[in-house]
């Protein structure tokens, strides 16, 4: 898609982040508008929530009210040309009906869902309730879902013995378009991510680096959202997003209290 612009403006894109604030600044909203901004695409934002937490730990979240949330999503879709949007932290279903009965109302936009359920650090984002809403409302209006293999795991309800293209194809069959499983959760000497649709599987496969670092999942999501928003097709910005995030990680850094490295934005 290519957005329009006006006299002599030169060309924008634009994208859309639907997802909570992280304190330090290494994931969620943070994460995800420096990620479009440093891809050449205007970040537009929605936060579903607040929380209070660094690379230890999630000590407190605060979610926002679903009317909120709703009219935050209405201003920006009623004056700012998304043409590509994603979702990270919604934190309950009824954050998730609000969010999916708006975005319904303009197909046009490409939707990557990035299942944000559990933190690296341990604690759940994402209500049990709010699962189902999650396979019934989202995932049908998804033009990538962006999984872990927990994550494909606890949607599909999938045992641990399933591999990453048995996920793939459940995911699909509840919905979504396609499905980039990552591998980051997976063994071996390097971590494959698998771009996976009713026509096609593609592997993206990369050395593994040592240690966790926090703050991937927002970014690669957020880095392939800015690849759609600048119109390239699926598989050219999945390809980019993986490429530019891997280019990341050889400068992950510790903060002083670190458990988990940090992305060098």
């Amino acid at each position: 898609m290519n957005n329009k612009s006006d006299g002599n403006e030169a060309q924008r894109y634009h994208a859309l982040t639907i997802a909570g604030s992280d304190s330090c600044g290494g994931a969620g909203i943070q994460a995800d508008i420096r990620t479009m901004s440093k891809l050449g695409v205007q970040a537009a934002s929605v936060i579903t929530a607040v929380t209070a937490q660094n690379t230890v730990g999630v000590t407190e979240v605060a979610v926002m009210e679903a009317g909120l949330v709703e009219r935050q999503l209405s201003a920006v879709l009623e004056d700012i040309p998304v043409t590509a949007a994603k979702t990270g932290m919604l934190a309950n279903a009824e954050l998730i009906r609000t969010i999916s009965r708006r975005l319904d109302e303009h197909p046009d936009i490409d939707l990557v869902v990035d299942p944000v359920m559990v933190a690296t650090t341990g604690a759940r984002l994402l209500d049990t309730d709010a699962e189902q809403e999650l396979r019934n409302r989202l995932l049908p209006r998804a033009t990538l879902l962006t999984p872990n293999l927990p994550e494909a795991r606890a949607l599909t309800g999938l045992d641990d013995h399933s591999d990453a293209l048995n996920l793939a194809d459940e995911m699909l069959r509840l919905g979504c378009k396609a499905v980039l499983i990552k591998g980051g959760h997976g063994h071996g000497a390097r971590v494959e991510d698998w771009l996976v649709t009713r026509d096609d599987r593609v592997c993206f496969s990369n050395p593994r680096i040592d240690g966790q670092v926090h703050g991937t999942g927002c970014a690669l999501s957020a880095a392939i959202t800015a690849g759609l928003a600048r119109g390239l097709k699926l598989d050219e910005a999945v390809g980019m997003a993986i490429e530019w995030l891997h280019g990341m990680l050889d400068s992950a850094w510790l903060p002083k209290a670190g458990r988990l490295r940090m992305l060098p934005f």
